[in-house]
């Protein structure tokens, strides 16, 4: 068995061009309502004609429009998005493989074949053909190694990297190479004299337990080492919960405007729940002050609800818990849903 990692190539992007063909070959950026000049709005995603210039996705747009000029800025169409992901998927569904989506852009495949190679290949065409939109595709022998494999196949590639060449492709890489590690860990990572993908894979597990915990440490470790996870399934993953924020044109201090907002998107997660059959039982509000300190509080339920005014009240006094020290550029709620045996 075989796994696959399927990555749509600048996805959100490549869906803009095929809306409008002329902007084939030209520096794309989509985010936010796709006006730079506004703050605190960020890059979904860019062309690669896009990236050359340096924009990266959750860059400013301000920033992006400063590192390219001369690029098209487009708003965000979630819905538009969302049926192209679908549309991709219902092709891959067609083949003889097992599909695990793991968002609008990727998904796993678990493919029982003697030429992995072959149906990459097949799979990439298919897209192609019955979607408009290119695709990279990862082969290994596990999640991680497939996620790794199908990065270095961009654009419109097929690469394996499995056990067998795990070390000889890893091993001289940073750690931030790894699929789950990232800068901030990497400089931890670094302070113990740990700067290789070999060096983790050499790591005391004791050491790294003691810095990391006793999950996070011996985990690093294991994907240095090229391990994984090898189960690809189809059934479809339930949400613990849902969350929204909103971030402010400008940052607010007054709290009855502020409680004006709250309400919105505690309302919002309600009605949602509600529309998914499901229950809140904790809800979790956040706040990120001026210029970038986030703090959360939680009031959790005396029972499962999805009674508007509850969830709000709740939100209410998750946010009365907190202290006001400056101005808000950010504020969001979380609820966590029940979780039944046929949920998890």
């Amino acid at each position: 068995m075989w796994v696959m990692h399927l990555d749509l190539d600048q996805f959100i992007a490549a869906v803009e061009i095929l809306r409008d063909p002329s902007l084939r070959g030209r520096p794309v950026v989509v985010g936010g309502d796709g006006d730079p000049n506004r703050p605190r709005q960020v890059v979904a995603t860019a062309t690669y004609e896009a990236r050359a210039h340096g924009v990266r996705s959750g860059m400013p747009l301000r920033t992006a429009l400063g590192r390219c000029p001369d690029a098209v800025f487009l708003p965000s169409d979630p819905p538009a998005y969302e049926a192209a992901s679908e549309r991709v998927m219902d092709v891959l569904r067609a083949f003889p493989i097992t599909v695990e989506v793991w968002g609008w852009d990727e998904a796993f495949l678990g493919a029982d074949t003697d030429d992995p190679f072959a149906l990459a290949a097949a799979l990439q065409q298919a897209v192609h053909a019955k979607t408009g939109l290119t695709c990279s595709v990862g082969i290994g022998d596990n999640k991680h190694q497939a996620k790794l494999a199908s990065a270095m196949a961009k654009p419109a590639g097929i690469h394996r990297l499995t056990s067998a060449d795990w070390a000889t492709t890893m091993n001289d890489r940073p750690t931030e190479a790894l699929w789950g590690i990232g800068a901030k860990i990497a400089r931890k990572l670094a302070d113990l004299g740990l700067h290789t993908v070999a060096d983790l894979a050499a790591a005391d597990p004791a050491t790294l337990a003691a810095r990391f915990g006793p999950t996070n440490g011996p985990w690093y470790r294991y994907l240095a080492l090229g391990k994984g996870e090898t189960t690809v399934t189809d059934i479809p993953w339930v949400p613990r919960g849902r969350s929204h924020e909103t971030t402010f044109e400008h940052n607010l201090t007054d709290d009855e405007t502020l409680l004006a907002h709250l309400t919105t998107l505690a309302e919002q997660l309600a009605r949602e729940a509600a529309a998914e059959g499901r229950e809140i039982t904790r809800v979790t509000v956040k706040v990120r002050y001026a210029p970038f300190i986030t703090m959360t509080r939680q009031t959790t339920l005396p029972t499962p609800t999805t009674d508007p005014a509850t969830i709000t009240d709740a939100a209410q006094a998750a946010y009365a818990r907190f202290t006001p020290t400056r101005p808000v550029r950010l504020l969001g709620v979380a609820v966590d849903y029940t979780m039944d045996a046929s949920s998890r």
